[in-house]
């Protein structure tokens, strides 16, 4: 016999245990982009290997005012060729949401730090993947990223950073 699927509960109280945050997307935009090839156009003729890449990823938070907060996702990819800097890219891609709901330290700072920044993660991959293309490179295709990893561990150091 199939097993039936979980009730919801019978009351709204209960209901709103269930209910996720509604998070509202308002904008979302580059706020700041460098890219560097400082060992152009010899880089080009050095190795037809690809180039050993690094990326670092960081996120903040900021407080608006309305219920409105703006995380910005730092991106910054460092790609080599043996000992020669191939490239450099630095993106910081922001958002602005609106959470609705409760504003309460515990729900909030893992909404704004993990939630958000996945929601802005697709858009600033991009932007990395088509800047390295656009120079020459091949596209920089970086893999998805765990921000509730980098949320536990940020936690565990005491170094969230929503302000």
């Amino acid at each position: 016999m199939a097993k039936k699927p979980p009730q919801p509960p019978a009351n709204d109280e209960a209901l709103s245990e269930y209910a996720p945050t509604p998070i509202i997307v308002e904008t979302q935009f580059v706020k700041d982009l460098s890219f560097e090839n400082p060992n152009a156009p010899a880089i080009f003729a050095k190795s037809s290997q690809p180039p050993q890449i690094s990326v670092n990823v960081d996120v903040k938070a900021h407080t608006m005012k309305d219920s409105r907060y703006e995380v910005e996702l730092f991106l910054r990819a460092k790609a080599l060729h043996g000992e020669d800097v191939a490239f450099f890219i630095d993106l910081i891609y922001s958002g602005i949401f609106k959470i609705k709901g409760d504003d309460s330290e515990m729900k909030l700072s893992p909404i704004l730090l993990v939630e958000c920044p996945r929601l802005l993660f697709p858009f600033a991959r991009r932007i990395i993947a088509d800047v390295s293309r656009d120079a020459g490179f091949p596209r920089l295709l970086m893999q998805p990223i765990d921000f509730a990893e980098m949320y536990r561990r940020a936690a565990e150091m005491g170094e969230t950073s929503e302000e």
